[in-house]
């Protein structure tokens, strides 16, 4: 059996042992999810991949960006998906987080299509891939902006969070602008999540953007202003 093999092995293994049914329905109701929970809270889940991702340690970058795909297509279960993004992000492989690694996350966000998979990749892997490789990602998020697809334009509205001082206000306001008519919850409360997260670092521009896109809805403003008034 190759590395990879006995690594997702592990953690599937891992996974199931710590499964707890009583919690699982619950855990599942609330993520409105249609695959099953193994009833794993996020605690128990860290301690088993701290473990595993330390005794198996992949080889190349080929191996990892396949390994954390293979965890990700064949998940059974959604403890299984978020064990893939944990892997994907563990410490042993950060010199790969780069855009040759945003293929996997594209597919990732595509197909798990919901905040708890997607919030996770557009802030901690597409963002940090962001600020290190601006003139690869910029057109990337720009086009993002403007996709039919709810959740790579999220990605692109989102990426940012947490950027304080790194921010890109040119790239903030091309990437919201174009959503800001849409209907859309994710959109809108990301628009708002996105402004807000950035006035903690210059309030003054987020009050100025907010008075001159009077077409916000509301909830996007409420939460841009949250606490700066």
């Amino acid at each position: 059996m190759s590395v990879e093999e006995k690594l997702v092995k592990a953690i599937r293994t891992g996974l199931a042992e710590l499964a707890d049914p009583v919690k699982a329905p619950a855990m599942r109701a609330y993520m409105k999810s249609a695959m099953p929970f193994h009833g794993v809270a996020k605690p128990e889940r860290s301690a088993l991949l701290k473990r595993v991702l330390a005794d198996h340690i992949l080889p190349d970058r080929a191996t990892f960006s396949a390994t954390v795909l293979a965890l990700w297509r064949t998940a059974e279960f959604r403890e299984e998906r978020y064990a893939a993004i944990d892997l994907s992000g563990y410490r042993a492989y950060r010199q790969w987080q780069d855009p040759e690694l945003v293929p996997v996350y594209e597919e990732m966000i595509v197909t798990g299509a919901w905040w708890d998979h997607v919030d996770e990749l557009a802030i901690r892997r597409i963002g940090p891939i962001l600020r290190a490789h601006r003139a690869r990602m910029t057109p990337a998020m720009l086009s993002w902006a403007t996709d039919g697809d709810l959740w790579r334009r999220r990605t692109a509205i989102i990426c940012q969070v947490g950027a304080k001082e790194d921010t890109d206000t040119d790239l903030l306001t091309r990437a919201i602008e174009p959503s800001i008519a849409e209907p859309e919850f994710f959109l809108r409360k990301g628009i708002g999540w996105a402004l807000r997260d950035y006035a903690k670092t210059a309030p003054d521009w987020v009050r100025c953007f907010v008075a001159d896109h009077p077409g916000l809805s509301g909830l996007s403003r409420r939460e841009a202003l949250k606490h700066i008034g």
